[in-house]
């Protein structure tokens, strides 16, 4: 326990190397914002791909209901011009 009443564990995950070649200026950028948040390069890139993953799976979810959404309401409505207006309207305010 920490003075503030709670204790950090981090779980080990496990891992698997990845090399990457990035042109020169493209490591050069990542040097200076890493050195701006106080962080290594690696653990800047490691960042960025753990955010943009983050993205990605969650269209891919959000575009699985709605793949879902369409299957069920074609079972149940006669229109596919209906089917496509809801769809639209759920994009719309979702907006996905």
């Amino acid at each position: 326990m920490t003075e503030e009443g709670f204790e950090l564990r981090f779980r080990g995950r496990p891992s698997s190397e990845l090399t990457l070649t990035l042109s020169i200026d493209v490591i050069r950028s990542l040097e200076r914002v890493a050195q701006t948040r106080d962080m290594s390069p690696e653990a800047l890139v490691k960042f960025y791909v753990g955010q943009s993953l983050r993205i990605d799976l969650a269209k891919l979810s959000a575009n699985q209901v709605l793949e879902t959404t369409a299957q069920v309401l074609t079972r149940h409505l006669d229109s596919e011009e209906q089917v496509s207006r809801i769809l639209e309207e759920i994009r719309h305010e979702a907006a996905i």
